[in-house]
């Protein structure tokens, strides 16, 4: 005879309460991983989009995701005739706030060259940019759809194609217009301090301004030799792929990664100790019976197996139940929500150890009773 099987039964009702209970808590905890994994996911998209092997920003710099940079567009060419560079583009980073349908749209707007890297890595609906000015790709997550046009700057922009899962850091949705009106966007000055500028007899500066410069390299040329040689230039920094997805991990989502590994921390102690209650409470609604088993001779094994199945049976449904909800609702969440199977499985392993520790608790209050407790009255 099961006798964690006939406990569960002769309360079903309250055990499966007490899972679900037990399932939004672990639901949340996979939910803060799904989260974390996702701001992560997010940081790197952006800088992983181009397909690129070096980035060329201003010196002493760690742009253009984690400082500011600004440099000459046309350092471009230079970088394009270093042996072993095979293409090489000016691109432009910038986050602006426009108006569409009568709501705010938080956007963040990239600048690339058509015929050069930087471009969106995926059409997903209608077509690429293929007019100089005035075509925009954006990011499903922005709610634009073909056809919409939507007023960046003083200019008007039409949404020729979408992309997907193109936001940046800070779950900002991407759009993709040329570089010409990107630095038209960022560099350019309203009217009243471009008088101020005309004034000071500085308005023929140039517009040829980008965050960075971008460039893959062959697949048989070393990448660090490249990024060598554009740090001997002086006013420029070089900065390979690894080296900018190191930066953006650790600089951008540090914070927010301790942050949420802490809280995570927190929510399983939490579980550890809400099943060591449950356990504890249960064991001592049943230690008539336990000492009855124990008069009759039931081994201390057969009363702590007992316990331990229950421990188990309550931690793994609901770790089943938190993880069902969690995926059924995942794609709903403001920010994308990033669970892969060895994110699960970590946390199935997990809950089995913490359920194993919490049954400690009613083990040591099964095993302290006194079998003579059974004639009691």
């Amino acid at each position: 005879m099961n006798l964690a099987y006939r406990d569960i039964c002769h309360n079903l009702g309250r055990f499966l309460l007490t899972c679900l209970g037990l399932a939004l808590l672990l639901g949340v905890v996979m939910a803060m991983i799904g989260i974390y994994r996702g701001i992560v996911v997010d940081a790197l998209t952006i800088s992983r989009a181009p397909a690129v092997d070096l980035w060329v920003v201003e010196a002493n710099s760690r742009g253009p995701f984690a400082e500011a940079s600004r440099i000459p567009g046309d350092v471009r060419e230079a970088v394009a005739r270093i042996a072993g560079v095979t293409a090489a583009g000016g691109i432009t980073y910038q986050t602006v706030e426009a108006e569409h349908q009568g709501r705010k749209l938080r956007l963040y707007v990239i600048g690339y060259e058509l015929t050069r890297p930087g471009g969106p890595p995926e059409i997903v609906e209608g077509r690429t940019i293929v007019r100089s000015h005035f075509e925009m790709v954006a990011d499903q997550a922005s709610g634009l759809v073909l056809g919409d046009r939507i007023e960046l700057g003083r200019n008007t922009f039409a949404v020729v194609g979408l992309t997907r899962h193109q936001v940046n850091s800070g779950g900002d949705p991407a759009v993709y217009i040329t570089l010409g009106d990107a630095q038209k966007l960022q560099f350019d000055l309203g009217p009243p301090a471009a008088r101020v500028q005309i004034a000071r007899g500085s308005a023929g500066a140039g517009r040829d301004t980008v965050n960075a410069v971008i460039a893959r390299v062959q697949p048989n040329a070393s990448v660090d030799a490249v990024a060598e040689t554009v740090r001997r230039w002086k006013h420029f920094s070089a900065i390979t792929q690894a080296e900018q997805e190191d930066i953006l991990s650790r600089s951008l989502v540090d914070r927010a990664r301790r942050q949420i590994g802490l809280f995570t921390t927190i929510l399983l102690f939490v579980s550890a100790v809400i099943i060591a209650l449950i356990i504890y409470t249960m064991t001592m609604e049943k230690l008539k019976q336990i000492a009855t088993l124990k008069l009759i001779g039931a081994p201390d094994r057969t009363i702590v197996l007992m316990i331990v199945q229950q421990a188990l049976a309550l931690g793994l449904i609901g770790f089943a139940l938190g993880t069902a909800m969690i995926f059924a609702i995942k794609d709903h969440f403001p920010r994308r929500v990033v669970l892969d199977a060895d994110n699960v499985a970590g946390l199935g392993l997990i809950v089995l150890a913490v359920c194993i520790a919490s049954s400690g608790l009613g083990v040591r209050a099964a095993l302290r009773v006194d079998p003579a407790t059974a004639l009691g009255g």
